[in-house]
């Protein structure tokens, strides 16, 4: 039996090295998650739940203004706001994985922002046709890039599963960090995976720097991940309307509209001219006769 079982487990590191199992991941997130999304959605019809859909997507969009408008730094949204898509919590996963119910056909990709009312969740892991998953800020493999909202000092968050709490590393050793300082996202370049200035949770505890090369701190997060229910995934930046560009197109067409047209003379008036010169040149010739 352990010889089968090595025998196995070999075989299934090669085939994941030789040929990639993402096939088989979408396949399996398109029929389980599919199974997920279907129990999640008649509990929540079964409740009532249906018909505050509306008020799920209009909240998910209220989330998104708030965080554009608290963003301290420029980003490349240029202050129009996110496209967001509104999701619920369907599985949970020992990892330090939750399932949520909008995949690709929603236009959830790897490497996004997922958040809720409280703050940061996590990002985007992998995605099926109707289901993601996404990675928490607590699991042990995660790690965000943050600032202090205060100082703006910069640093790292990663995961400390065992106690579901954060650790920020501040690269400024001597960096002034105190219990009951907010932590932030830094952002990502595209916004992907984090956007920047998501609420991540608060300092409870600034640990002894021993090297003097690091400060760090414990932090407690916002967002209770035993809880998740309704959460935010931020697709990406809002399409650019162009108020700027439009403005510049209507003082170009107002400047067009006020520019004086050049006259043009009256066809009659030139046959009239044309005459009056072919009639005097008859007159002339004839007295030279």
């Amino acid at each position: 039996m352990p010889v089968l079982l090595a025998l196995a487990a070999a075989a299934l590191i090669a085939a994941d090295t030789v040929t990639p199992l993402d096939p088989l991941r979408a396949f399996g997130s398109a029929v389980y998650g599919g199974l997920e999304d279907a129990a999640s959605a008649g509990v929540r019809w079964a409740s009532g739940a249906g018909r505050l859909e509306d008020l799920e997507r209009e909240n998910a969009r209220l989330r998104a203004e708030l965080l554009a408008v608290r963003r301290a730094t420029p980003s490349p949204a240029e202050g129009n706001g996110y496209q967001v898509v509104s999701a619920h919590a369907v599985g949970f996963g020992r990892d330090g994985t939750v399932t949520i119910d909008a995949g690709s056909g929603a236009g959830v990709a790897p490497d996004m922002t997922v958040f809720d009312g409280d703050g940061l969740v996590g990002r985007v892991l992998r995605t099926g046709p109707g289901t993601a998953t996404v990675q928490l800020a607590t699991a042990s493999g995660a790690s965000v890039g943050a600032r202090l909202e205060g100082s703006r000092e910069v640093g790292l968050v990663t995961g400390v599963p065992e106690h579901g709490l954060l650790r920020l590393g501040l690269l400024n050793p001597s960096a002034d960090v105190k219990p009951g300082d907010r932590v932030v996202t830094l952002g990502s370049r595209d916004l992907r995976p984090f956007v920047p200035d998501v609420p991540i949770g608060t300092v409870i505890t600034v640990e002894p720097a021993p090297d003097a090369l690091t400060r760090t701190a414990l932090v407690r997060p916002f967002a209770r991940f035993t809880a998740l229910e309704n959460v935010t995934v931020v697709l990406g930046p809002l399409p650019d309307t162009g108020p700027d560009k439009q403005a510049v197109t209507d003082t170009a067409a107002e400047a067009s509209a006020a520019r004086p047209e050049p006259e043009k003379k009256p066809e009659k008036a030139k046959k009239s001219k044309k005459k009056r010169a072919k009639k005097k040149d008859s007159s002339g010739h004839a007295e030279g006769a």
